[in-house]
């Protein structure tokens, strides 16, 4: 009897004025513990308890894990950002365009840093730099004040860590490994489906599996801090996302292969064998890979994700971001206006949070956006909600609406909002700066609001009159970088990762030229073009490999004759070493499936028709 789809259906979830069950949970986790945080601030007397209750805001991820590896990175740049403060503050308090200029060299270098890094290593890069903004800059004026406004702000992220983490526990804040678990799969199944298809796959759908694929690299480390088993679970994830990279390459090698003829039929009965084998054997890994993850324990093989980053681009954008403050600071000096520490500091914040983004011009039009709307925000609660009071439950009550409702704003799903609420919440809190007792001195909220707006709006002017690093010219830094590699790869260097390692590794170069437009869509002609360096280094560094297993034994002679016909880039050649190669096992009685497997697909992959593409030789 057949079994009514209704009745087999995911229950929906609870829904309560447009939002569901889980959002409302963890907007109520937000502003719990920024009551505790801010509680215990009070109760401690700190001199900057507002820092506690940015902490929270700073930390407002919808799962434990997420936030836990989130904390620990701002710990560890909160340190090192105030040893570097003191060094700063010490060796150069007495000359103030020497500490401007400084200042700046140290907002480049935090960017170029945080350039080469991903994800909360990243953040905590841009966040040695906006220690060091928020204190030695504030602090530009009383150098011996710089230790013990380091020492108050550390201990404020601390409690609001420890609140953070002490809420989540308490009220059962979501592990995130099913989370990721379900898009690993969800991403092994596309590529399953793919590899299945009539037609063989675009280029621009491949590109855009691959850049699905390296985007999740940054978050499998969070779940090192969910568990005991975190470590285990963060081994399995990774090696999943490894292995199905691999599954795709071996697909896309697979649909590669060229038409059959009497001259190569054995060629290709024998590549198209050992590679459907070999499919099947990866497909097996990435479910080994996903049971570990699932059971908190180790795969049967770990594999390394390694990072694609180009020292080229995090250069141009550290240089960029160091002259913007500089001019910035410049314009300051010139004016003379007082009080314009505040306005230096958050424009460190902004330039180096947005040194994290692919858009750095797109965050900061949305702090230009969001500072406003916090300052409104800010002086209703201060003026119209609090109006001098100074009662921790009145200020609990106030904060509410504020901050459930913008802890709300950051779990939709569309990214503008979603950083348009948390940059409000968090500027919210710093404008409006809670004290015990809270300061009403409107002159002081004008000044500050109008610093911290147009902090924003110099910092959007000096990347209008030095644009970030153009979209295109990146993918062209990237696009070159990859054929450099690959004449390197033809040369038989850079073979210090696996292939299924390397792998990776070009998919996260994928994944960077694909976003390097921002959410602008991308020439279906520059996907064609990384997907074949793509094709082309995934080939060599294969029969590279199969044919070093060769290169001692009765078959290193025809191995050589190969390696040199794929030095030559000549299809033909490398189809003809690979019936070389064949006949010589056959005369051994060896196996060398493995390595013509890898050659065949080479063939096709430097065939006339891709090499003239990349204006190379036939």
């Amino acid at each position: 009897m057949p079994v009514n789809a209704a009745s087999t259906a995911a229950p929906r979830p609870l829904v309560f004025a447009g939002f569901p069950a889980s959002s409302w949970a963890f907007a109520l986790r937000i502003w719990l513990a920024m009551l505790l945080a801010l509680y215990v601030s009070f109760w401690l007397e700190l001199d900057s308890p507002s820092s506690s209750a940015l902490t929270v805001g700073v930390l407002a991820l919808p799962t434990r894990a997420q936030g836990m590896e989130k904390a620990g990175y701002r710990l560890l740049a909160t340190v090192i950002g105030v040893m570097a403060s003191i060094a700063i503050a010490g060796t150069f308090s007495q000359t103030d365009g020497l500490l401007l200029a400084v200042l700046g060299i140290c907002v480049g270098l935090c960017t170029y840093v945080a350039g080469m890094l991903d994800g909360n290593r990243a953040y905590a890069a841009a966040l040695c730099c906006i220690t060091v903004a928020l204190v030695a800059i504030e602090q530009i004026d009383t150098p011996l004040q710089v230790f013990q406004t380091g020492v108050a702000r550390g201990a404020a992220i601390g409690i609001g860590v420890i609140a953070v983490a002490l809420v989540n526990e308490v009220l059962a804040a979501p592990n995130y490994h099913p989370v990721l678990a379900n898009r690993i799969e969800t991403l092994h199944r596309r590529v399953t489906d793919l590899a299945q298809g009539a037609e063989p796959a675009s280029a621009p759908a491949a590109a855009s599996l691959l850049h699905d694929i390296a985007a999740l690299r940054p978050e499998i480390r969070t779940l090192a801090t969910e568990a005991s088993i975190g470590a285990a679970r963060t081994e399995a994830a990774r090696s999943a996302l490894v292995e199905i990279v691999n599954a795709l390459s071996l697909g896309r090698m697979l649909a590669a292969l060229p038409a059959v003829s009497p001259a190569t039929a054995g060629l290709v009965a024998t590549a198209r064998s050992w590679l459907r084998t070999e499919i099947g054997r990866t497909n097996a890994a990435v479910r080994d890979s996903l049971d570990a993850l699932h059971e908190g324990t180790r795969p049967s093989h770990a594999w390394h994700a390694p990072l694609y980053r180009s020292r080229r681009i995090a250069t141009e954008a550290a240089v960029r971001a160091a002259i913007s403050f500089t001019l910035i600071a410049l314009f300051f000096v010139l004016t003379g206006w007082p009080a314009t520490d505040l306005c230096l500091s958050l424009v460190a914040v902004i330039l180096a949070l947005g040194s994290t983004t692919p858009a750095p011009r797109s965050f900061t039009l949305v702090a230009v956006m969001a500072l406003p709307i916090a300052s409104v925000l800010a002086g209703i609660l201060k003026y119209v909600v609090f109006n001098g009071v100074s009662e921790f439950q009145l200020l609990a009550i106030g904060l509410a609406p504020v901050v459930i409702g913008l802890a709300l704003l950051i779990t939709l799903p569309n990214p503008m909002l979603s950083s348009l609420g948390r940059l409000v919440l968090v500027f919210t809190i710093a404008v409006l700066a809670p004290t015990n007792p809270q300061s009403y001195d409107p002159e002081v909220f004008l000044v500050t609001s109008f610093f911290a707006c147009l902090s924003a709006v110099l910092s959007f002017a000096a990347q209008m009159l030095l644009p970030p690093l153009p979209g295109d010219r990146k993918i062209r830094f990237l696009l070159g970088e990859a054929r450099r590699e690959l004449d390197h790869l033809g040369r038989g260097r850079t073979r210090h990762l696996a292939p299924e390692e390397a792998a990776f590794r070009d998919a996260a170069r994928i994944e960077q030229v694909l976003t390097a437009n921002g959410a602008a869509p991308l020439d279906g002609k520059i996907s064609a073009e990384a997907m074949r360096y793509f094709d082309q280094a995934e080939a060599l560094r294969r029969c590279h490999a199969e044919l070093d297993r060769l290169q001692r034994g009765p078959l290193a002679g025809a191995a050589q004759q190969a390696e040199n016909a794929l030095a030559q880039r000549n299809g033909g050649a490398i189809l003809a070493a690979a019936e070389a190669l064949r006949l010589a096992a056959a005369r051994s009685r060896l196996s060398a499936d493995a390595a013509i497997a890898m050659l065949i697909p080479a063939s096709s992959a430097f065939a006339p028709s891709q090499a003239s593409g990349r204006g190379e030789r036939p």
